[in-house]
């Protein structure tokens, strides 16, 4: 890459691959800069992410404070990831035709972290929060995005609805009686319903794997 002598060391780091969003502290010559910092030649560049730990007390973060809540929006390429992170009971906003766009307007204007595995959208402007999902199992993906943001401890398994990202609340069974099928009726009594789609959720034959797996991943995720 063709260095001009004016380049901002975001315009630099970006030409190269590597999203704003990915960067948390730059050394230049030993010493702490911002992006809008301009590089000289020969300059010695190192960067590095949120999770770096160095002991400076002059180091310039140039991401923004942890969003308390953490709460995400998701690419069109990541719907499995959505599922799992919302059975888990994180806030994850999804829509399979939203553009770049939108995306970055969703997380920018609800302070939203932004999921994608395309960097280039991570590079807009406007994108502050930000990660770009290296895996490419779901399954990984999901114990991925846990370690990054450290959530392990706040997940609420089962509390929002995997289709809509609704909340779950209990509902009483003759409230929905007329709604269900004649063995969930007979075998079942314990229901919660989604405050937004309605769709009824229990704890059928299919809840001790899915719940199981669901403890696998925070598991994992805890490991060193």
């Amino acid at each position: 890459m063709a260095f001009n002598g004016h380049e901002t060391v975001k315009h630099l780091l970006e030409s190269l691959g590597v999203p704003h969003t990915e960067v948390d502290i730059i050394l230049v010559n030993g010493v702490s800069v911002d992006f809008a910092h301009r590089l000289q030649d020969g300059d010695r560049v190192d960067v590095f992410p949120g999770s770096a730990q160095l002991e400076n007390t002059s180091i310039i973060h140039l991401q923004p404070e942890t969003i308390g809540e953490s709460r995400f929006v998701a690419d069109g390429h990541l719907g499995k990831l959505v599922s799992y992170l919302r059975l888990l009971g994180f806030d994850v906003l999804y829509r399979n035709n939203c553009d770049d766009e939108m995306l970055a307007e969703i997380s920018s204007n609800q302070d939203r972290i932004l999921l994608t595995r395309d960097r280039g959208l991570l590079k807009r402007s406007q994108v502050r929060f930000g990660y770009c999902v290296m895996a490419k199992a779901p399954q990984d993906q999901v114990v991925e995005v846990l370690r990054r943001f450290d959530i392990s401890d706040k997940a609420q398994l089962f509390s929002r609805c995997a289709r809509c990202n609704g909340s779950l609340n209990p509902v009483e069974k003759m409230e929905i009686f007329d709604r269900l099928e004649p063995k969930t009726k007979q075998y079942y009594d314990e229901f919660h319903i989604c405050e937004r789609c309605n769709q009824i959720y229990w704890k059928g034959s299919h809840f001790d794997h899915m719940e199981s797996q669901l403890q696998r991943f925070l598991r994992i995720s805890r490991l060193d």
